[in-house]
């Protein structure tokens, strides 16, 4: 009866260092969630510490993932918001997102080439008195 019972690691309670560590991100990040309202906070015991929840973790990775596919926390809000509606909503913020991105990366491209072209001027440049990439900036 003093048997010490192994629960299965997605039953285990966690506190927020747990939980954290488990995720890989810092508690202040757990936190600024919990401020956000991405996640709720648990209740606090009387005695011991806050234990969260396996849809804590669930939360936690989508915010995550839908931030490595590029998404701001406000358009993951979003996400969220509508993760019970219907399909269209949710395309139509990933395809402004995709908008966004190749606008990035085009923008990208257009300063890769810049760059490019400046060095291109510096290596050709014999005149030591003078940064053809200084020069540019310059109005």
């Amino acid at each position: 009866t003093g048997k010490n019972t192994i629960m299965p690691k997605s039953r285990m309670p966690r506190t927020i260092s747990k939980l954290a560590n488990e995720l890989g991100i810092h508690v202040e990040t757990v936190r600024f969630y919990e401020r956000k309202g991405l996640i709720v906070q648990p209740e606090k015991p009387t005695q011991g510490y806050r234990h969260y929840p396996d849809e804590t973790i669930a939360k936690i990775r989508f915010i995550k993932r839908a931030q490595e596919l590029g998404f701001t926390l406000d358009e993951v809000i979003s996400l969220l918001s509508i993760e019970e509606r219907p399909c269209t909503q949710v395309q139509a913020l990933a395809e402004h997102k995709l908008l966004t991105i190749q606008d990035k990366m085009n923008d990208l491209k257009r300063l890769e080439k810049a760059l490019a072209t400046l060095l291109n001027q510096c290596a050709d440049n014999d005149d030591k008195s003078h940064c053809p990439i200084i020069d540019s900036l310059q109005p």
